[in-house]
């Protein structure tokens, strides 16, 4: 059972279950109430109890995978796969969800689907623990390292402000088709960590970024090369202690899932689930001020989906 443009009455005036906490986000996310049924939408909120099957039907209502991906491309995903940390503990993007795209993209005729991240922690472990890798390569997906600098390539951000240089790894430059994926999480530097923090996972020298304005440099390197689609994974949520968390304590239980073309609309929409406004995020701000996308969800066309 499901029902198109669901409100999610309800979920802003009570405590979501099994979460410990009062959340309004998805009561916020009103977007264009006028909207068509069949409207192409800016973008998709799903609420379900299978990150997998959330994601067909948020693509769906996009217009398939086949809207993304032509025969023939090739792909590359970016999930958060920074930690060394098991999928319960929310500090990486969901395995299952991961494999599930890489599935879709094949479906759409990509002639290659690969997945990488720059990881914290030691990669092998991480591509491991974090139960990516075994998603990946059930998927028939690549998993490719991102852990030496030959990997990655200099290129200049001219849109930038703070940020005019970057290294940037290979398969974000050479890839027909770039796909972010993102856990939405807190984050002791960036306030949250959602689509455009993940972009940090592509480039070498990020730690440059944290001297240097940590907010103005995401901002500036999200007008490099946007995602041709932002999938953002928020059914397992680290409230506090982000990125990296300290238990499962950490963690609450939303069971929703963002999609958008649109990365700032993304992550206005992922700041509202998580209960602050996106005017709270600095690098929000900065990034609609700078065109890369829009803040301003009451302008856009959302489809809300309940299964």
């Amino acid at each position: 059972m499901k029902r198109r443009d669901f409100i999610f009455k309800g979920l802003g005036a009570g405590i979501l279950a099994g979460s410990g906490v009062s959340l309004n986000g998805f009561s916020r996310l009103m977007g264009n109430p006028d909207a068509p049924q069949d409207a192409d939408f800016d973008l998709v909120a799903v609420k379900g109890t299978d990150p997998a099957a959330m994601f067909d039907e948020g693509i769906n209502s996009l217009g398939g995978m086949t809207e993304f991906v032509k025969p023939g491309q090739t792909v590359v995903v970016k999930p958060n796969i920074g930690w060394d940390i098991a999928p319960e503990r929310a500090a990486n993007t969901n395995p299952e969800l991961i494999g599930r795209i890489i599935k879709r993209c094949y479906e759409a005729g990509a002639q290659s689907v690969s997945v990488f991240d720059n990881t914290c922690d030691e990669w092998k472990k991480c591509y491991s623990n974090s139960g990516i890798e075994k998603e990946v390569i059930a998927a028939g997906g690549t998993i490719i390292p991102g852990n030496s600098e030959s990997y990655y390539k200099e290129v200049q951000v001219p849109g930038g402000k703070n940020l005019s240089v970057a290294k940037v790894h290979e398969l974000i430059l050479d890839s027909d088709v770039f796909i972010n994926v993102p856990v939405l999480k807190s984050h002791s530097s960036a306030k949250l960590t959602i689509a455009m923090k993940n972009l940090m996972g592509v480039v070498w020298d990020r730690r440059w970024w944290h001297k240097n304005d940590l907010h103005q440099c995401i901002a500036d390197y999200a007008t490099f090369r946007k995602p041709d689609l932002n999938i953002i994974d928020a059914y397992r949520v680290m409230k506090r202690n982000g990125p990296r968390g300290v238990s499962v304590e950490d963690v609450v239980l939303l069971n929703s899932l963002l999609i958008s073309k649109d990365i700032v609309a993304a992550d206005a929409a992922a700041a509202k689930l998580f209960g602050l406004e996106p005017e709270d995020i600095p690098h929000i701000v900065i990034a609609d001020e700078m065109g890369v996308g829009t803040m301003d969800l009451a302008s856009l066309k959302i489809n809300r989906i309940k299964m």
